[in-house]
């Protein structure tokens, strides 16, 4: 007995416009959240203990964009558009971000205020491929205005990097997701 012959997967054109159809506001969202949490650490707690905060909740990025999905009706895990070449894509974006703290453990033990500077700029790293998948100016915007903001708040402000930081990539975030909400509110009224 022959199993039953499975539908053809989707063209990739097909593939891509799925996922270019996704509001994309969980994760910005959920980034802002962390590193509003991260900045508010760093203004309170002692430096290591505001590393921890930092290290823990923007390892927690992910799975908080999980939970703010729910409330935009985001399918983060593709699990509605199963077999998505692109969402693999963009999951495997977000895993690159991870492998950064391959970078910023050893230079935070040499100098421990360098942490909201390497973790801010390479995690924001993910957004330049993300434009590129998303056929949008935002990522790119968001990857290199952090970029730069970060570092220059870096050198500006020796004494407040642990707060002054998170405050540029949360008005980063904001920026990012006025635009996507605009994207997606426009998307719709199209449709």
């Amino acid at each position: 007995m022959t199993p039953p012959a499975s539908s053809p997967p989707a063209s990739l054109d097909v593939q891509h416009a799925a996922f270019v159809d996704s509001r994309f506001l969980a994760m910005p969202i959920a980034g802002a959240i962390a590193w509003t949490g991260i900045g508010i650490a760093g203004a309170l707690l002692p430096l290591f203990a505001a590393a921890w905060v930092l290290f823990i909740g923007t390892g927690m990025i992910f799975y908080l964009g999980l939970g703010v999905a729910r409330f935009t009706g985001e399918d983060l895990l593709g699990r509605r558009r199963k077999g998505n070449y692109f969402d693999q894509l963009f999951l495997l974006t977000v895993a690159s971000a991870l492998l950064v703290y391959g970078i910023a453990i050893p230079f935070f033990l040499v100098e421990p205020t360098s942490l909201p500077l390497s973790v801010g700029v390479l995690t924001g790293l993910m957004w330049v491929p993300f434009s590129g998948l998303m056929r949008h100016w935002i990522g790119l915007f968001h990857g290199v205005v952090r970029t730069v903001l970060v570092v220059g708040a870096w050198y500006i402000f020796p004494d407040s990097r642990f707060v002054v930081i998170p405050a540029v990539i949360v008005a980063v975030y904001l920026v990012t997701i006025v635009v996507l909400a605009r994207r997606a509110s426009a998307r719709s009224r199209m449709a």
